[in-house]
């Protein structure tokens, strides 16, 4: 395959763009391939390559663990924040333009994470989850500060209903004057799915208003289930 910035970029962005509008979410074709996933699953047990680990228990999140990368992040991490956001620059300035918001986010990533570290969110936001047998993980959202930017990726590194059965990823609408709605998601193996942080636009009778959603993991019945997480702001 081909290296990460142009796997990133041969993407279908028109029809992402369209399904993210539509549902806040969507998934990409592959990213990394196995010997990559493989490669980032290794990293667990490196102590030193991490800054904090949460027993999500422990912290009433679910049920698992997870690690945030510590600086200097791995490169290959690194690369794919980098391919991201480009693409998803344009998409989180529509978002803004539509909500009547402010849109804070230059058109460099090492820029925007400047601007991060200068409002004091200096501490590197990518995480490496690992979820067991009866593992799972409480419907939240990936905020960490004032600054935010509106998508982030999670990347599957295992194969669902092989290494693992469950564990899908879920995420919950709250629709304005309605019932809110579940969208449930099955990660393959060095695909991404993309999705928004806190809330997307939605089309009311009175125009477009805050569609809040939040994110999740369903319970793994069975085998492990690791994800890359790529937060594209920093945490304070």
């Amino acid at each position: 395959m081909t290296d990460i910035a142009s796997r990133v970029d041969g993407q279908d962005w028109r029809a992402l763009t369209t399904e993210l509008d539509h549902a806040g979410s969507a998934l990409t074709g592959p990213i990394m391939t196995p010997a990559e996933c493989a490669q980032i699953i290794e990293m667990y047990d490196e102590d030193a390559r991490f800054r904090s680990t949460i027993d999500m228990e422990r912290y009433r999140f679910g049920k698992g663990e997870y690690r945030y990368f510590d600086n200097p992040v791995p490169d290959l991490i690194d690369r794919l924040r980098h391919a991201f956001y480009p693409r998803l620059l344009p998409i989180a300035q529509d978002w803004a333009a539509k909500l009547g918001k402010d849109a804070p986010w230059p058109a460099s990533y090492d820029e925007w994470l400047g601007q991060c570290h200068a409002a004091g969110q200096t501490k590197p936001t990518p995480i490496l989850l690992k979820y067991g047998e009866g593992d799972w993980n409480a419907m939240h959202r990936d905020i960490y500060g004032e600054l935010v930017f509106p998508m982030q990726v999670v990347i599957g590194l295992n194969r669902p209903g092989e290494d693992f059965t469950g564990g899908e990823f879920m995420m919950l609408e709250q629709r304005p004057r309605a019932q809110s709605r579940g969208i449930c998601r099955v990660l393959e193996q060095g695909h991404g799915l993309i999705f928004t942080t806190r809330e997307r636009p939605v089309l009311a009778k009175r125009g477009w208003v805050l569609g809040p959603m939040r994110h999740g993991v369903n319970e793994v019945r069975s085998g492990v289930r690791h994800t890359l997480g790529l937060v594209l702001h920093d945490a304070a």
